[in-house]
């Protein structure tokens, strides 16, 4: 299985995501125009090697206009603009292009700003809803699965800002110079997973930084309000370096690509990639991105069960369906002789740990039971996908499963089903028609 892991041991920002996958690219210079013929109005993407602690990887760049600006988000009026300034909030930075500020931390983060700004440069200063977003990334030359993703991240961010500041999303306004830097930021990043198609996507708990940021609203903790939102549910720590290591933009690639978070597994490594920031800390700041091969997979999953022996099959069968809805990764029964010499059930239910709560909370109203038994489960998995098989009879999807020395392949039985309806055929005959091509 393609597997990618991502090291957050120093968080996650769009710039240095971008830059640990481009380095896993066969071609970063093809890659590289690419994505400068986009179409994003007047942005364009450069590379520079960094060395951070020893270690060489590569610092992107990214120009509105011939210049540089920090990656800059949302601002729900005109007065407020918001900014993710290297990982910096207000807050006197040093950007190191002609902006009359210091930095503390480096990479990029979104936050008001409720100061003037004195560039060396002049941008005018408009303001797009997030329909005018959705606009711009329409028009993008990219496919429309990267459209997809792209407008999804940067909805987690808005939902996140929206949030935070007490107003709809729809009323949010983004600032023309940091919209562009973001976007090209999130397409980046969208558009390199796509070329790298990875079947998995594993990341280390998430490195936020510690300490305190100042703002224009005053003194407000790390993660930032935004970040913490987003990263709800994802394993995140503080660590001893003060400063914003995860920026609103990392966080939200993060939470809509990967979809489990742990330690590294066992892997064939095929190639590293090393995406730098540009500030020096005592641990190299950069975001490690390591592709490889697996074979087949592990993951942790609860167990939840409990003794039933004064339901009807009716109600049983019934709470099966309200688990399952509830997000269970799997419900079944069990047979088992209770006291009093009952026969009754034990109900199992399988579920991740951001759903436990919820599913308990299930089994309660739906069953019985006055008390609930959880196990923590080590799985081991077959990697998994669907393939389409066009046949005279029409499409059908087959699902195809591999790892630890085996291989098994099986048609979906709803397709099955629909197209036996239609045929008039047989399942058997179906399936022997099937395996005659």
């Amino acid at each position: 299985m393609k597997t990618l892991f991502l090291d957050c041991g120093m968080g996650a920002a769009g710039d240095m995501l971008t830059a640990a996958l481009l380095e896993l690219m066969p071609d970063q210079a093809d890659f590289l125009q690419k994505l400068n013929s986009l179409g994003i109005p007047g942005v364009e993407f450069k590379s520079e090697p960094s060395v951070k602690c020893g270690i060489t990887g590569t610092h992107m760049h990214v120009t509105f206009e011939g210049a540089e600006e920090d990656e800059g988000m949302f601002s729900p009026d005109h007065e407020h603009e918001y900014h993710d300034h290297e990982r910096e909030h207000h807050h006197e930075h040093d950007h190191g292009h002609e902006h009359d500020h210091e930095h503390e931390h480096d990479h990029e983060h979104e936050h008001t700003h409720d100061h003037e700004h004195e560039h060396g440069h002049e941008h005018s200063h408009h303001h797009s809803s997030l329909s005018d977003i959705r606009a711009i990334v329409s028009r993008l030359d990219i496919p429309l699965s990267v459209k997809e993703d792209v407008l999804a991240v940067y909805g987690l961010i808005a939902e996140a800002e929206g949030h935070v500041h007490g107003m709809p999303v729809e009323q949010i306004h983004f600032h023309e110079v940091g919209t562009m830097d973001a976007i090209a930021d999130v397409t980046a990043v969208c558009l390199l997973f796509d070329a790298l198609s990875p079947d998995r996507i594993i990341a280390s708990p998430v490195h936020v930084g510690s300490g305190k940021v100042r703002c224009a609203h005053g003194i407000l903790p790390v993660p930032a309000p935004a970040t913490a939102y987003i990263l709800r549910d994802v394993p995140i720590y503080g660590g001893k370096i003060q400063g914003e290591l995860c920026t609103p933009t990392g966080a939200a690639l993060l939470k809509h690509f990967v979809r489990e978070f742990g330690d590294m597994p066992v892997m064939r490594v095929k190639s590293i990639g090393y995406g730098m920031g540009k500030k020096d800390f005592p641990a190299a700041n950069c975001v490690r991105a390591i592709l490889g091969e697996t074979e087949g997979a592990r993951d942790t999953v609860f167990k939840l069960e409990c003794n039933i022996d004064d339901m009807t099959a009716e109600m049983a069968g019934y709470a099966m369906e309200r688990l399952f809805s509830a997000g269970a990764l799997e419900v079944y029964t069990t047979p088992a002789g209770m006291k009093k010499s009952r026969p009754g059930i034990v109900i199992n239910v399988l579920c991740r740990e951001d759903n436990r709560e919820k599913l308990v909370r299930e089994l309660f109203r739906h069953t019985t039971t006055i008390g609930i038994r959880q196990t923590v489960c080590d799985r081991y998995l077959l990697d998994r996908h669907i393939e389409t098989v066009h046949t005279k009879r029409g499409d059908i999807r087959k699902k195809v499963v591999s790892g630890y020395g085996v291989k098994r392949e099986k048609y979906e039985y709803d397709d099955l089903k629909k197209l036996a309806d239609e045929s008039g055929l047989g399942l058997g005959e179906l399936l022997a028609e099937l395996s005659l091509r």
